[in-house]
């Protein structure tokens, strides 16, 4: 096998940080995909915050088997906590964050830092990839819930588009230190951190670089927060007043009108449906029954009072 490192300018260290809770059963998965990095010169910040599940006992494995395999344990303080933490220990000149159930290709780490080591300039570099979806196995991924394009990748896209048009899963990013600097997620949210961070850093104006090819895999399932539609109209509501913070006011008043009217169509399109559903045969039908249905438990309930006064 080659010596990929050679291919390199300076051979920068990659720094991955896995926050982990109650995921444990996907942990395998997740450092083995980190362990078949063509590129080996890497350092994997395996944050336990707080999990009550068996992420001692498989991390454990891990570190037996290769020393660039970091543990830390950490009292539970949410997701952002735990890559904050991450973020203070990392020695890499190159940020890579992986959630615990989500899988990188062995590629990621090799074609991002080619394409940077191409580009010779002081700005910060930020690579970002392509994805797919999975739920059990990904090497049986489906196309993703949005298409990433180069486009979209700018701060005023980033701000607008965000959920509406497209969303970047954090573990497509490879993230040059300095555009870190300096940077903490908010411990005060618990969704839409991520799109806080891309807006933090686009805001530095980054050297972008992009790669339209599938090289992480984001994995859905049950548990995951971005199933519930309420939890995720609660999280915009609680990230609007962070994004004030980092925009202009012409900007943010943007934002709100393009959601204020992302909302009122979405409740138009609601009130059609419900519309067309009340006029139909089998809701008709339907209401009849349970008008029938209602009578015949009324006049069980009276005769049931009516024997019982006998």
């Amino acid at each position: 096998m080659p010596d990929i490192e050679n291919c390199f300018m300076n051979n920068p260290i990659v720094s991955i940080i896995v926050p982990c809770y109650n995921q444990a059963q996907y942990l395998d998965e997740c450092l083995q995909s980190v362990l078949n990095q063509t590129y080996e010169k890497w350092e994997c910040i395996i944050v336990n915050d707080g999990s009550p599940d068996q992420t001692d006992e498989i991390v454990q494995k891990w570190l037996d088997k290769d020393s660039r395999f970091q543990y830390v344990y950490k009292k539970n303080g949410g997701l952002s906590s735990a890559r904050n933490f991450g973020l203070n220990v990392a020695k890499g000149e190159y940020i890579q964050f992986l959630d615990s159930d989500d899988v990188l290709d062995s590629n990621k780490f090799e074609l991002s830092l080619l394409e940077a080591n191409r580009r010779n300039t002081e700005q910060g570099k930020i690579i970002i990839t392509n994805f797919r979806i999975f739920s059990v196995n990904s090497k049986n991924s489906i196309d993703p819930f949005c298409e990433i394009k180069y486009d979209y990748l700018n701060f005023k896209e980033l701000l607008l588009g965000w959920d509406s048009k497209f969303s970047i899963p954090i573990h497509c990013g490879l993230f040059e230190v300095s555009l870190l600097k300096n940077f903490k997620f908010s411990e005060e949210i618990r969704a839409k951190e991520d799109w806080l961070m891309w807006l933090e850093v686009f805001k530095k104006k980054p050297e972008l670089l992009f790669i339209d090819k599938p090289l992480v895999y984001y994995r859905t399932h049950a548990g995951s927060m971005t199933y519930s539609r309420e939890f995720m109209t609660k999280s915009l509501i609680d990230v609007l007043p962070h994004i004030d913070k980092i925009v202009s006011k012409e900007e943010f008043n943007e934002l709100l009108l393009i959601r204020l009217k992302d909302a009122l169509e979405k409740t138009n399109n609601f009130e059609k449906k419900y519309r067309s559903i009340k006029e139909s045969n089998s809701f008709k039908v339907g209401l009849k029954i349970k008008t029938i249905l209602k009578q015949f438990y009324l006049l069980f309930f009276a005769k049931k009072v009516m024997n019982f006064f006998k």
